[in-house]
């Protein structure tokens, strides 16, 4: 059974973009060649920035609802070390 990931890009405007993913490096690969999400095409380049593996898809878009519920500084909170 694949691991699913939430993951977070930092885009090149500062911002962060959270998705799901089973092959995260694969999704970001995909995104820097603008075939990615709309939000990440008009922000490239991309990179990873964090990410937190689920057992399955429905944990991870239930996570992916909750990231995306955070404030900028949340967010921020998680992904600095």
């Amino acid at each position: 059974m694949p691991t699913w990931s939430v993951y977070m890009v930092r885009c090149a405007d500062g911002s962060l973009y959270t998705g799901i993913a089973i092959d995260v490096e694969k999704r970001v690969a995909l995104h820097n060649t603008g075939k990615g999400a709309r939000y990440t095409r008009a922000r490239l380049p991309i990179v990873l920035v964090w990410r937190m593996e689920m057992q399955s898809a429905t944990d991870a878009r239930k996570a992916e609802i909750d990231v995306k519920r955070l404030s900028k500084q949340e967010k921020e909170s998680l992904v600095t070390p």
